[in-house]
């Protein structure tokens, strides 16, 4: 059994900023890429930060200079250092981890956040 534990959502202030820590626990061989989406009301799900297992990252362009993806690796854990919030980096974020639990690897998720950028 795998789970991922997200936190560190909330109400900031437009040019404020958040971390989000995603936490993976259970059984776990080993992980590969781990990231973060989000998905805004009325909007599609978008990819926002990746990271790999050797730490090559990838940001969507709305998010590159102000989003930092990070990961440690000894504690399972993805970050996203979000700065410089904007009203419309207002979302839920999905954390999630491709892990192999014993077989193969498959994509866990975590249970979404809320991030609302507002004055």
């Amino acid at each position: 059994q795998v789970q991922l534990e997200e936190s560190g959502g909330g109400l900031v202030q437009p040019g404020g900023s958040l971390r989000l820590p995603c936490a993976a626990a259970g059984s776990i061989f080993s992980i590969n890429d781990m990231g973060w989406y989000r998905q805004a009301p009325g909007k599609q799900r978008e990819l926002v930060a990746g990271i790999s297992s050797y730490g090559r990252t990838y940001y969507a362009d709305s998010v590159k200079g102000r989003f930092t993806i990070s990961r440690d690796n000894a504690k399972n854990t993805v970050y996203l250092q979000m700065n410089s919030l904007k009203p419309e980096d207002t979302a839920v974020y999905y954390c999630y981890s491709d892990i192999n639990a014993g077989l193969e690897y498959e994509r866990y998720w975590g249970q979404g956040t809320q991030v609302t950028v507002s004055s």
